[in-house]
């Protein structure tokens, strides 16, 4: 991730955070990130965040580089930085820009034939000053290894798509689940329509009735289908039964719950739907490896 000065807190967190949850989530190391700045000395974001780079960027070299100004980027867009930039374009297979960050990539030439978008404030001037990029207004457009995003709530977005298209759409659901997003049903790789519509339906009325689970028949019916279409749809949006997502739910909830607070196993049981503590600790067991006590005393 290259920064500078004035860049977003907020987009930051909501590029990181994502990638953070889902290493947590899944157990395994799917994300590493290394932060980058132009010199390699520190910056500070708009609201005075200081932040200590690993590297400078010349140094970088990943699987992607996220380019990541904000407020001031207009000063950014010299012969150093498009220089830096497109020596970069060799080390990096996908280049992104995030917030501001596209008009840096388009300066430099290098979303030159692509489709792109910025901030929408910055929209229309953006699609004057580089007519050989084909502007879209939208949170974030995907263009073979050229990625622009749009601004700080549409980076949680765009990170949530990537986690969904590379590792599956039910992963996604769950790291939008832990940040409590109301729309966490939604398929990301999913184009909108009826279909789509009873799948998010129904993953909310679950996200509401975790403490008190209902039949898959119930969440089909209060979703607007029967409860063989929800099962087709739930398969193509997630590759699982409802029963599976609805048990994921309940059992990240209850990992919350053991982690976050000193709450009694047979407590948190109840909370998540289980009749008694030894319901919940089998169910615990094989989906985390280790009973709730287990998590809690290896904090």
């Amino acid at each position: 991730m290259l920064l500078f000065d004035n860049f977003s807190n907020h987009c930051l967190a909501n590029t990181v955070e994502p990638m953070r949850a889902a290493n947590m989530l899944s157990r395994r190391p799917l994300y590493a990130w290394r932060f980058l700045t132009p010199d390699g000395a520190p910056v500070h974001s708009s609201s005075g965040l200081q932040v200590a780079p690993h590297d400078r960027l010349a140094a970088g070299r990943g699987a992607m580089l996220l380019v990541m100004p904000s407020y001031g980027f207009r000063t950014l867009d010299g012969w150093p930085t498009l220089r830096a930039l497109r020596a970069a374009a060799q080390r990096y297979p996908v280049l992104a820009g995030l917030d501001t960050g596209s008009w840096l990539l388009a300066r430099a030439g290098l979303l030159d034939g692509h489709r792109a978008t910025i901030h929408w404030e910055e929209l229309t001037r953006f699609a004057e000053t580089f007519p050989q990029v084909e502007t879209l207004r939208e949170r974030f457009v995907l263009d073979g290894p050229r990625i622009t995003c749009s601004g700080a709530m549409a980076a949680f977005d765009l990170i949530l798509h990537l986690i969904g298209r590379d590792h599956g759409q039910l992963l996604a659901l769950e790291v939008a689940q832990l940040f409590m997003t109301r729309d966490s049903a939604r398929s990301h790789d999913a184009p909108a329509g009826g279909g789509t519509r009873q799948v998010n339906r129904a993953v909310m009325v679950m996200q509401d009735t975790l403490e008190q689970p209902l039949p898959i028949a119930e969440i089909a019916r209060r979703a607007g289908c029967t409860q063989k279409t929800l099962e087709t749809r739930m398969r193509a949006a997630f590759d699982a039964t409802p029963q599976t997502v609805y048990r994921r739910l309940r059992l990240n909830l209850a990992r919350k719950l053991v982690t976050e607070t000193d709450l009694p196993v047979s407590e948190i049981a109840t909370r998540c739907g289980y009749d008694n503590a030894s319901a919940l600790t089998r169910a615990f067991r094989a989906r985390f490896g280790q009973p709730p006590r287990g998590l809690r005393a290896n904090g």
